[in-house]
This record gives C-alpha cells, sequence and structure tokens, in this order.
C-alpha cells in the first residue's frame, strides 16, 4: 500500500507529509546490509542523532540507494542526514548525496556517528523529475555505517516550466567526436537539457566519442544476472526522461575502464538510434595461433589491444584501471570461418608457457587433436564465471525503449540487461564485433536478456555474432520459499549468486506459486505488502491463505511480469551456447530468422525452480521460416537437440501436469549433420509440420534420432521433406525415441 501524501493549504511555502517516501519506493531501495525502516534506524531504533530522536525518516546502512517518487506541486525537497547513535562514538564513515538522473544534486562531507546532521535544501520541481535518489556511501568500509535521512519534506510551488521539445545539437552542450577527451560531462549537460524539455531529439555529429570511468556518475543498484558490485560508475544516465531520442547518426562511443556504458531507468519513450559501443580495451583478449607442433603450440598476443605480463608462469591481462589473470579456459574460433571450432565447447588451452619474443608465446599443450589449427584464434576469458560486472546497455524499470540501429560491439556481461521495464523494441543493429577491432568475440554472456519484464519485447532485422551465449534470453527470475510464517506471510529468497536485489513483487501485484518438484504452477494470489529485510530475502503478505501443501522449498513468481516475444529476420552465428532462449508463457514468434554456426542448440525453451531460478512456462510458441544450419557442433548445457524444450524437473516421473505447452515448428529449412531436431521434457502439444530437412557429413554423427521425447503429449511430425545425399528419407516411429509418453501420444505421417 502507497502512503498518500497530503497538500496543506498554501500554494508556495506549504511543506507535504512528513516522511514523503512510498511503500514502493522502500521496496525497490537497495543496500549492502540489514533492512531499510520508515521511521526507524537500520536496528530497528528510533532514529538518533548526536543525542537528538526524530519522529520521522528513514533508516538504512551504507552502501544503499532509495529511488524516491516526486510528488506533484513540488518544487524543493528539504531534510538531514547523520550517521545515527547506535552505530556507536566516532564510527561509520559515510557520505550522502542526493542525485537526480543525471547529476549529484547535493553531498555532504565525510560522516561520523557523533557528527552533526547535514541539512539539506534542494531544488527538484516536479516538472522537471519524477524521481530523485537518496545515496549513503560507505566509502569502501561499511562497519557501523547507520545512516538516517530525518525530517524530510517537500516543499509546495509551482517550480521550474518545462520547455518546448526540440532538435538538440550536441554540440552545443560541448560534445566532440574525434578526440580521447572525456565527453561525460558534455553528455550528462545535454541529458539534463533533454529533461527540462520532453520529446526532444539530441543529434550528434558523426565520429567517434570518448567516455571515461573518471567522469562516470556512481550508480547503487542490482542488476540481474551478474555480478554485483558495489557501484555501477553510469557513463550515459538516461534516467527520468520522458519522450526523447538520443540519435548518434551512426556514431560510435568507445568506453574506456571498468564502467557501465548505458542507463535507461525510470523513463518513458527513450529512444536511442545510430549508435554502436565498443570498448577501448575489451574485457576479453586475442591470441592468433601461429604453429601448431605435436604436444605444443604457439600464440600470438598483441601487446597495444591486448595489454598483458605473465605471473606465475601465465597470462595476466589489464586494462585501464582493471587487471585480470586467465582462466586457461576459453573459446577457440577458426580463423578463416570465425565459427567455433566443432568439439571445443569451453577449451582449457593452459599448459606450460615460455616467451619466445615478445608477445609470441610457446604453450606446451596438445591442441592439435582438437582439431585446432594455424590460423585459429583464441578468446581469453578471464575469470569466466566472475567477471560479468556490468552489461552495456541496462533497462530498468523504463516503459516504451526502443534501440534503432544500436550496436553492441564488446561488453564486461551481458549486451543488453532489461529487467522490470515494459515494451521494448530492438531494429536493426544487434550484438557482434566491430570489423576493424579484428575481434572475434562481442559479449561476455548474452546478447540481450530480459528479466521480468511485460508488454512486448520485438528483436527485428538485428546482427548477433561472437557472444559468449545466447543471442536473446527472456525469463522471469524467481523466489525461494524459506518458511512459511504463517497462512498469508511468506519468507522467500533470492537464490542464485548473479540475481538478487532488485523488486520482484510489489504490493498489488500477482504471486503464482510453483512446486518445485514438479515444476507445476498453483493458485495465484495478490501481494498485500512487501518487505525487504536483506539484500537476497523479502517477507511477503498475500491477500488470502496460501495453499496448505505450498511450503519450504517451493517457488514463487510474478505472474504479472511475463512478456510477449517476437524474435524476427535476424542473424544469429558463430557463438557459443545457444541461439535464443525462452522462458515466458505469453506469445512467443521466432521467425524468418538464420541461426547458422551456433555451437550449441539453436533455440531452447527453458524454465527451473531448482537450479538458475529462471521460470515461466511457455503455453504459446510459433518457430517458422527460419534456416537453421551446421548449429549443435559443441556441447553446452541443456543443448540435445537443435531445438530443446528443457525444463529442469526433479521428478518427471510424479509430475501430473505439463510445462510447457503448444510448441509449433513449421515451414524451416534445416541443413544439418546428423543430430537430433527436437528434444522435449514435458511438453504437450509439438507440430512439426512442413519443415524441410536436409542431412549432410560436414560434422560426426550423434548416432541419436531425430525425435527424444520426455514425458511429452500430442506430438505431430507431418509433411516434412527430408533428403539425405539427395535421396529422399521416410521418417517412421523408429526415428522417436519416448520416454514416459502415453502410448499415443506421437503420430508420424
Amino acid at each position: 500500500m502507497i502512503r498518500s501524501i497530503a497538500l496543506f493549504a498554501s500554494l508556495t511555502t506549504t511543506t507535504f507529509a512528513a516522511v514523503p517516501v512510498t511503500d514502493d519506493d522502500i521496496v525497490m531501495g537497495s543496500q549492502s546490509h540489514g533492512e531499510l525502516h520508515r521511521d526507524a534506524s537500520v536496528e530497528g531504533k528510533p532514529l538518533t542523532i548526536v543525542g537528538k530522536t526524530h519522529a520521522t525518516g528513514l533508516g538504512t546502512h551504507a552502501t544503499s540507494e532509495i529511488p524516491v517518487s516526486v510528488p506533484a506541486g513540488t518544487a524543493r525537497f528539504t531534510g538531514a542526514a547523520g550517521v545515527d547513535d547506535s552505530a556507536g562514538a566516532g564510527k561509520g564513515s559515510v557520505k550522502f548525496r542526493i542525485l537526480s538522473g543525471n547529476a549529484v544534486l547535493w553531498e555532504s562531507s565525510e560522516m561520523k556517528s557523533g557528527d552533526a546532521p547535514a541539512a539539506f535544501d534542494i531544488a527538484v520541481p516536479a516538472t522537471l523529475h519524477r524521481k530523485i535518489y537518496l545515496q549513503a556511501d560507505d566509502l569502501g568500509d561499511h562497519d557501523f555505517d547507520h545512516a538516517d535521512w530525518v525530517d524530510l519534506a517537500w516543499v509546495a510551488g509551482e517550480g521550474s516550466a518545462l520547455k518546448q521539445g526540440a532538435v538538440l545539437d550536441g554540440t552545443a552542450f560541448g560534445l566532440k567526436p574525434g578526440t580521447e577527451d572525456d565527453q561525460t560531462a558534455a553528455m550528462r549537460t545535454a541529458i539534463q537539457a533533454l529533461r527540462e524539455a520532453p520529446g526532444s531529439t539530441l543529434k550528434l555529429a558523426k565520429g567517434e566519442y570518448h567516455f571515461h570511468a573518471t567522469g562516470a556518475l556512481q550508480r547503487h543498484f542490482h542488476i540481474s544476472n551478474h555480478e554485483q558490485p558495489e557501484w555501477h560508475s553510469v557513463s550515459i544516465p538516461l534516467v527520468d526522461l520522458q519522450g526523447i531520442t538520443l540519435d548518434g547518426q551512426g556514431s560510435t562511443f568507445i568506453f574506456h575502464g571498468d564502467l557501465l556504458p548505458m542507463l535507461i531507468q525510470d523513463s518513458t519513450k527513450v529512444t536511442v538510434k545510430g549508435i554502436g559501443l565498443d570498448y577501448s580495451i575489451p574485457h576479453h583478449s586475442q591470441g592468433v595461433i601461429t604453429k601448431v607442433d605435436g604436444e605444443a603450440y604457439e600464440v600470438e598476443v598483441d601487446q597495444k589491444k591486448y595489454p598483458h605480463e605473465i605471473r606465475n608462469g601465465w597470462f595476466f591481462f589489464t586494462g585501464e584501471g582493471w587487471g585480470k589473470a586467465d582462466a586457461g579456459t576459453g573459446i577457440i574460433f577458426d580463423g578463416k570461418t570465425r565459427g567455433i571450432v566443432a568439439g571445443t565447447s569451453d577449451y582449457g588451452y593452459k599448459g606450460k608457457l615460455t616467451e619466445l619474443s615478445p608477445g609470441h608465446y610457446r604453450v606446451e599443450k596438445n591442441v592439435g587433436k582438437s582439431g585446432i589449427k594455424a590460423g585459429d584464434v583464441i578468446t581469453f576469458r578471464q575469470n569466466i564465471w566472475v567477471s560479468r560486472p556490468h552489461p552495456a546497455v541496462t533497462l530498468y524499470r523504463a516503459k516504451d525503449t526502443t534501440l534503432d540501429e544500436v550496436a553492441i560491439h564488446s561488453a564486461q556481461g551481458m549486451g543488453l540487461l532489461a529487467q522490470r521495464s515494459e515494451n521494448i523494441h530492438l531494429t536493426g543493429g544487434g550484438v557482434f564485433p566491430r570489423k576493424e577491432t579484428g575481434r572475434y568475440f562481442s559479449t561476455n554472456a548474452d546478447a540481450t536478456h530480459f528479466s521480468n519484464c511485460k508488454g512486448a519485447v520485438i528483436a527485428e532485422n538485428g546482427h548477433y555474432e561472437g557472444m559468449m551465449d545466447d543471442a536473446i534470453n527472456v525469463h522471469a527470475t524467481c523466489l525461494r520459499i524459506e518458511e512459511k510464517v504463517d497462512a498469508r506471510t511468506l519468507r522467500c529468497k533470492f537464490i542464485h549468486n548473479q540475481a538478487f536485489g532488485f523488486e520482484t513483487f510489489l504490493p498489488g501485484e500477482t504471486l503464482q506459486f510453483i512446486q518445485a518438484k514438479w515444476l507445476t504452477p498453483r493458485d495465484p494470489r495478490k501481494v498485500k505488502t512487501v518487505r525487504r529485510t536483506g539484500e537476497d530475502s523479502l517477507v511477503i503478505t498475500l491477500d488470502s491463505d496460501a495453499p496448505s501443501d505450498i511450503g519450504k522449498g517451493d517457488a514463487i513468481e510474478n505472474l504479472d511480469w511475463f512478456p510477449s516475444v517476437i524474435f524476427r529476420g535476424n542473424l544469429v552465428h558463430n557463438n557459443r551456447a545457444r541461439g535464443s532462449l525462452f522462458t515466458t508463457p505469453k506469445p512467443v514468434l521466432v521467425e524468418n530468422n538464420r541461426f547458422e554456426d551456433i555451437a550449441g542448440s539453436a533455440i531452447l525453451l527453458a524454465g527451473d525452480a531448482n537450479g538458475w531460478y529462471e521460470s515461466g512456462a511457455c503455453h504459446d510458441v510459433v518457430i517458422r521460416k527460419n534456416v537453421f544450419k551446421d548449429n549443435l557442433t559443441s556441447r553446452f548445457q541443456f543443448t540435445e537437440a537443435l531445438i530443446s524444450c528443457y525444463p529442469e524437473l526433479p521428478d518427471l516421473k510424479g509430475q501430473t501436469e505439463y510445462y510447457h505447452r503448444n510448441v509449433r515448428i513449421e515451414d524451416n529449412t534445416f541443413e544439418t549433420f546428423d543430430v537430433p531436431l527436437v528434444f522435449a521434457i514435458s511438453t504437450q502439444g509439438i507440430s512439426f509440420r512442413g519443415n524441410k530437412v536436409t542431412y549432410n557429413d560436414k560434422f560426426p554423427s550423434w548416432k541419436k534420432p531425430p525425435f527424444i521425447l520426455n514425458r511429452c503429449d500430442k506430438v505431430d511430425i507431418a509433411n516434412n521433406t527430408v533428403t539425405r545425399d539427395g535421396k529422399p528419407v521416410k521418417w517412421t516411429a523408429a526415428d522417436v525415441k519416448t520416454n514416459l509418453c502415453p502410448p499415443d501420444a506421437v503420430k508420424v505421417k
């Protein structure tokens, strides 16, 4: 429930209610320790600073950030901040800040317990701002950082009038292409002009623009499916904007250091167009194999493009403000075709290393037996599983966002990560290495990733290449029930260590239970209240009793936050893992794409409440008029066929309902060596009709049937054209392997 904020009589000097922060704002806040409290300290005690108790305010713990909704009719925001006396005399070290979407509006000095509170009175006219952000910075040490915001009040007034939308010239704000000087400050000034004039377009002169971490805006929040660093250094904060366009007119943005290039947050109708995003020094490195000879190989690593040294007998790569040891496991690309060398999967290339000359090394490892040859390219993946701090582009609480001809060439994590966002349209562009760099890789994980989004996700006419995971991944993040406190109260937890801390539920939204053992959806309920008791934990109360047989170990998902998906007209090739992954009950259309030379499956329909905790049973999937060519040349998680329906089910035998439903695979072209075409678990209603399948001998056969079905029903295989060596092949029941399926589950015609 949102607390109402009453306006008193005066028009220009009246203050609003004393604690003008909604319950939703509190749920959306993030902090590194403890629970954010209204009218109490982080320990749940009275708010007390230098012996004075404050009746109203917020008790948090650094590091924290609270997004605060600006009420209509506001001109100013007043209050004070300090370290709570409960920290202990002279303890704690906190710096307080108030941010707009693109700038620091106010900042305190470093404060400790016993310091007088720092007062603030800042202009935040509601005509310009829908959100401001309260930050408590732990300054690198969060011991005893009990941070209080007290005596908060909005001051009523007319504020500044909005300007008319216009076309703004980037040069007017000091944005200069063709120089390596940091453009961050100029960009943030231009963004302020966009805030003041909704409906405006910022046009940049075509060229190369550079952004450095030193000028970035520090933000604290959690990003799904990534590491959780204390701070995200944001170069381009497209935050709290309405109806604006950033038009690069074909420009390239080059980023320097450890940072999050672009954030679109708490904004509506933002369009970004005609921009490529890349790093000066990427967070992968690359070497060219020059010789393969028996028990060793030689490799050249360009010191200028991929700065490095040898530590403890192996590569240690350095960038601008970062350094990482190579893990010794990565991806081997064919030097000519740019495809991943067949059968190499996540390849271990480490061995005893000898430097032959600067940048030229000999490694004692027999890679020739794996089909690796001179001219092939190693992508060094430094610290594979723990080197994913930031996406290139993050969408968070964004609505009606369009990326038009936006190309992501390199990223520390995902290319694009969207969470709690609605209606996203990607057209053209994509994720692929920039030709002039000579790189074979692009992103460290998925090209695009959508967690807990709704409305429509549309990705069309894009190019996806060289990423270390899927071109597109759509799912919900579900939480495990830790305790059923009473019939209407659940204590829940995020489980995966890269997916926690963002708001999965708000009051009034629809919760659906999942029986984890069978992934059975159960009995939706409305959420009444949400308490964030820690970074990874929630206490949720419901509007009615939970089912009696739901309890610890089961899961919950938000039924209101699933999107429909259109993935159309895209090229996906030369990448690891999978081409695409969908886990949503809303309609999914995969149409007129080309999936080529993908090391794993082209399409995966997933779902679980036991491992990744990524849920969303597919109920309506159409896969039509696509070309699948020479995929599945290596093996990765869940990649049992070109099209794999693989929910993770602990007890398949005991399941009483099917997880996925209505999967139509029609009028596609498969050019493939002998691998399974469809693998499915717990799927009802599979139609494989009107497809053209041409087998080749490019790679060794898996010696498995084209269809492998585990507890599936209503499977229709008909009217397909199949050839091998130019001769027709007729499928029969023998080409379908079944397990736990009803006797008449499959029809082959």
